[in-house]
């Protein structure tokens, strides 16, 4: 109810305000007034991001017709000294993590530790001071002791995400080493389809070669035919046909004797 009434109440003064500006400038010249400070902070925000224009500009200087000439930009040279990133100026040489001395912050942990224990340590000390930081709220909510629980809060935080982050170079090599060994097993088993294939092939091969007679087994059985059907049926063929001829020859001849 409490949290209520301070939310309605920060909601009418927030309303009366508006109006009273409203009479001062007019509603026209106030909206004018919050569109160009909307636009100022947007603008603000875009002179900070380190993210470079939409890419049309680069993506004409890399036609395929540049790209054949040779007229395509080469890349630019690795970064050596330092670098601007989100409005922060980084170092090349720096560590991947850095500590938390570099960034000003307090270290609650020992130098040599167990990440597991210390996790579950600062997750144990958050929800403490979480819960103490529910009783000032409910006992004395101006008192100096809030703004107190609130950075330790967000120093507790602080040191949980860096402990966090310290696991991000384990989780990169377990990533590679599980992709690689995805990519390993579907070889296998591509190689392993061929395998099969290949048998198969060989096997059908294997069968049809089988199938074929051999040569000494064909002009066995030619003999065979041949001595079955002698010379006589062999031979009888010819003659037919050249009596068939002798037969039209006479009656020719005969026709043309009785012409005569």
């Amino acid at each position: 109810m409490m949290y209520a009434s301070l939310m309605l109440s920060g909601t009418q003064e927030l309303s009366e305000s508006r109006d009273c500006k409203e009479r001062e400038v007019g509603p026209v010249k106030l909206e004018w007034i919050e569109h160009k400070a909307k636009t100022s902070m947007m603008s603000d925000n875009q002179g900070v991001s380190a993210f470079p224009h939409p890419p049309m500009q680069y993506a004409t200087n890399y036609t395929d017709e540049n790209i054949k000439r040779g007229k395509a930009p080469p890349p630019p040279p690795p970064i050596q000294d330092s670098y601007s990133m989100f409005g922060a100026q980084f170092s090349a040489d720096e560590a991947i993590i850095r500590p938390l001395e570099a960034s000003g912050c307090r270290r609650l942990y020992p130098h040599n530790y167990d990440h597991k224990r210390e996790l579950k340590k600062l997750n144990h000390s958050i929800l403490v001071n979480f819960l103490d930081l529910l009783d000032v709220l409910i006992r004395a909510p101006e008192s100096p002791k809030r703004a107190e629980k609130l950075e330790d809060i967000n120093l507790l935080f602080i040191n949980m995400h860096h402990l966090i982050n310290e696991y991000r170079p384990h989780q990169a090599r377990e990533t590679l080493r599980v992709m690689l060994e995805q990519q390993r097993t579907k070889r296998l088993e591509i190689a392993q389809k061929f395998q099969d294939h290949y048998d198969k092939v060989l096997e059908l091969i294997q069968t049809a070669v089988t199938s074929i007679p051999d040569e000494a087994t064909v002009e066995s059985d030619l003999l065979n035919e041949s001595e079955i059907l002698g010379p006589e049926t062999l031979t009888t063929s010819e003659p037919s046909e050249m009596d068939a001829c002798d037969s039209l020859d006479t009656m020719m001849c005969k026709i043309v004797d009785d012409m005569t």
